[in-house]
């Protein structure tokens, strides 16, 4: 007993140094110096709530209800939770097991082949603790735990991923949604305009005062409006059920708050390149896949070595249950195993070459989303500024076309011109505001993107909504918005 207490302090002094298998080290990554486009702002503001700067109470309760009820975060917190328990699971195996049996038997043999005088009823009666503990020397099970415990944080980060997606999703949705709003008002407001000035030259036609041809033109222009009308609704409708999935309910109106010309610009983030490796969640969920993939070596190599175990058990066994408690009874075992592989046609040898080959795999997928990381970041920074350059471009363009299009009515007013003219300019500012609209939200959806692209400590926040913010459904909208399609109005 003595030298078996002996042999196993021996091993555990030997455990940590014999583990096989590479360390992590993390791969070296050449990051640009600078992006080309530098918007000098604030750097705390990627650790803020950014989505609270456009200073809308009501994007502020959709996000708040996703972040609560969107189906994508749930399942993402499910896989969490299930691979908490496979750490569990994998980290049992460096502990002792121990465990019991109870057997009672009773057997009758026959007479005819038992010798004169032996009993042939017999009973067995037995109550033992078994005790199993594989020694794990060469870091099998160290470097299994260690895998299970990078696959933990690869999920953590897959669930941070959802919720960066998810607001960036809600609020482009909200953003894309007003612009919509926007534009519809444009529409029914030209169509209301144009109208008016159909039913005047239907008057003037019938008084023959005006030609059918230019009758017929004021007509084609009207109808060009009205067409817009069902269109611009359609996309309106598609948007408001694209929100309502990412806010987990049935497909429905959306709430609406500030107009797209109110919503306050949130700063860009500031910070350099390299900030991106520690603030994008995919790219920390790729290197801890790649951890995992560098630990699930060493547990292929350690199939090379032979698995050694300590077993024992003690416990108490006698042919008659009533003497099952004497002490005569105790039995006892302790022993050691060594249980390894002589051949078998080239399984661990593939085992090993196959793991290398994964971790290469998720070597170049960790690099490949580090290049994508920048490449979103650079292009999201140079499409808002862009697209600032050419809404700035468009507004003028619609003050020129305004003033252009009063110009060719007072014209016509006169007499000096046509009304073709004033026809081409109503037509040229309709098409003008509508597009100015549509890249007044390209400024705001580049913004959102940026932040997407950038990840930042805003993340936390948003996970700690989604953990704690209590925000009932029926809550989520102000009284004084209206939620009907198309609108909103204010008190």
């Amino acid at each position: 007993m003595k030298h078996f207490i002996t042999f196993i302090l021996c091993i555990s002094f030997l455990l940590p140094g014999c583990m096989v298998g590479p360390d992590y080290e993390q791969p070296m990554v050449e990051s640009p110096g600078a992006w080309r486009i530098t918007l000098k702002e604030a750097a705390d503001t990627a650790n803020t709530a950014w989505w609270e700067q456009f200073r809308d109470p009501v994007l502020n309760g959709l996000i708040n209800t996703a972040l609560l009820e969107n189906k994508d975060i749930r399942i993402a917190a499910a896989r969490m939770e299930q691979f908490i328990a496979q750490v569990e699971i994998t980290r049992s195996g460096l502990y002792p097991q121990l465990g019991y049996s109870i057997l009672g038997s009773r057997d009758q043999a026959s007479e005819n082949i038992l010798p004169p005088g032996v009993e042939s009823l017999t009973e067995t009666w037995q109550a033992t603790l078994n005790v199993g503990w594989e020694l794990d020397v060469w870091g099998r099970l160290r470097h299994a735990t260690e895998a299970a415990q990078a696959d933990l944080l690869a999920a953590e980060e897959g669930r941070r991923t959802v919720i960066l997606s998810l607001v960036s999703s809600v609020a482009t949705g909200y953003a894309s949604l007003r612009g919509l709003d926007a534009q519809l008002e444009i529409a029914k407001n030209t169509v209301k305009s144009r109208k008016e000035s159909l039913d005047l030259f239907n008057l003037q036609y019938e008084g023959g005062v005006i030609s059918e041809i230019t009758l017929a033109q004021v007509l084609s222009e009207y109808e060009q409006a009205v067409a817009a009308v069902p269109e611009i609704e359609r996309q309106i409708s598609q948007t408001e059920n694209v929100l309502s999935i990412l806010l987990g309910r049935n497909p429905g109106a959306i709430a609406r708050g500030l107009a797209i010309d109110k919503l306050t610009l949130a700063p860009i983030p500031a910070g350099i390149p390299s900030d991106i490796l520690t603030r994008r969640p995919d790219i920390l969920q790729a290197e801890q896949n790649l951890i995992a993939a560098n630990a699930r070596i060493g547990v292929a190599r350690a199939e090379y070595f032979p698995r050694i175990s300590l077993t024992g058990l003690l416990g108490l066994a006698s042919g008659d249950l009533s003497d099952l408690l004497e002490s005569d009874s105790k039995v006892w075992s302790i022993g050691g195993d060594a249980l390894g592989s002589i051949f078998t046609g080239g399984r661990i040898i593939a085992g090993v070459k196959q793991s290398e080959a994964f971790y290469k795999e998720l070597l170049y997928s960790y690099q490949q989303s580090i290049l994508t990381a920048f490449r979103e970041v650079d292009d999201a920074l140079v499409a808002t500024q862009k697209a600032r350059e050419k809404l700035q471009a468009q507004e003028r363009r619609v003050k020129a076309l305004g003033n252009y299009a009063s110009l060719a009515r007072l014209r016509y007013d006169n007499g000096y011109s046509s009304y073709i003219e004033v026809l081409d300019a109503e037509r040229s500012l309709f098409d003008s505001e509508l597009n100015a609209i549509r890249t007044q939200s390209d400024v705001i959806v580049g913004m959102i993107n940026t932040y997407k692209a950038m990840g930042g400590g805003w993340i936390a926040l948003a996970e700690e909504m989604a953990n704690t913010v209590d925000f009932p459904p029926e809550e989520q909208t102000d009284s004084g918005h209206d939620t009907t399609r198309g609108g909103s109005k204010t008190k």
